[in-house]
């Protein structure tokens, strides 16, 4: 399916379905050490993690699934061998997950409200990574810990360039609990228990798609110029760089980003011109301060892997 796809092409319209085959194809293909078939939690089944719930239950991994919500719960069971209703705050329930796991994924959001408070982002991040690390330390089975962050933690760069090695800035009050995050878990990292963060660009994908983002600007004027970059990451090549980095045992600090250099203008003329909507004008008496900087993926790719959408598609 991926095959049939114009890859010289920025854009194209037939956003497929995870392809499972082409995924597994490609990742047995890189892998080195680890077992192809392993007992494998996701913390999180929100649209990451279910998407990678599904990929690894068709693997043939033993997979198990939480969400904070009950009403979720028959819904995941299709896709996971086994599912738990429970909070990151919960350290029982933290406790009586991770054993017999071989590899845990943390892949947490507020639930519903993407403008949650402080307590909200506390609990969501920093008390489930607490939980974990405690947890770990009675369970030595796990063998790795793959933590979805964000790129949002290196803060406003002004259009540079940021790699691993840069220095984060938070600007905010997420991006700031997201790095601490990231330290709390990295303190678990051992020879035997490996930490890999992925810092994740913007994530889009089937049901995101970056015209349902985009749309309802058709025809509006926007404060600024249109000149600050966005770094992406399709939904599939979230779940495919977690398995890659569970094969390859990978560690520490990881950036998953496309190849995609472009503005905010240069991305919502493209898409607006694909879909005959009216074009987006600009404003430059009226500055937009937000986060602007180009995030490098050399690191990941270096590592072996190969991105399954290295541009934009609409």
């Amino acid at each position: 399916m991926y095959n049939s796809v114009d890859r010289n092409s920025p854009f194209d319209e037939n956003i497929p379905e995870l392809d499972m085959a082409y995924l597994q194809q490609i990742l047995r293909q890189q892998a080195q050490r680890r077992p192809l078939y392993e007992n494998v939690a996701i913390i999180g089944c929100g649209y990451v993690g279910t998407a990678l719930a599904y990929h690894w239950q068709e693997q043939g991994h033993f997979v198990t699934g939480t969400t904070t919500s009950p009403e979720r719960f028959a819904s995941l069971s299709q896709i996971a061998s086994n599912v738990v209703v429970m909070k990151g705050n919960d350290s029982k329930a933290m406790e009586s997950l991770l054993p017999e796991q071989d590899t845990v994924v943390v892949s947490v959001a507020p639930t519903g409200d993407s403008f949650a408070g402080q307590d909200v982002y506390f609990t969501t991040y920093l008390s489930t990574a607490k939980n974990l690390v405690k947890a770990l330390k009675q369970t030595p089975r796990v063998k790795q810990i793959i933590y979805l962050s964000s790129c949002s933690v290196y803060g406003n760069r002004e259009g540079n360039w940021v790699d691993e090695t840069s220095p984060v800035a938070p600007s905010d009050l997420r991006s700031q609990v997201l790095c601490e995050a990231e330290k709390i878990l990295l303190q678990a990292s051992s020879e035997n228990q490996r930490v890999c963060i992925l810092r994740l660009g913007g994530i889009y994908g089937p049901g995101r798609e970056l015209i349902r983002m985009f749309g309802d600007l058709a025809g509006m004027t926007l404060p600024g110029k249109g000149d600050r970059f966005i770094n992406w990451i399709h939904r599939d090549d979230i779940v495919g760089a977690i398995d890659f980095a569970r094969l390859n045992e990978l560690e520490g600090i990881y950036n998953l980003v496309d190849d995609s250099r472009l503005t905010v203008k240069e991305q919502v003329e493209s898409i607006f011109s694909y879909y005959g909507l009216p074009p987006v004008y600009w404003d430059s008496s009226k500055p937009l301060r937000r986060n602007n900087l180009l995030v490098s993926n050399q690191k990941l790719k270096a590592a072996g892997y190969q991105l399954v959408y290295p541009k934009l598609f609409i």
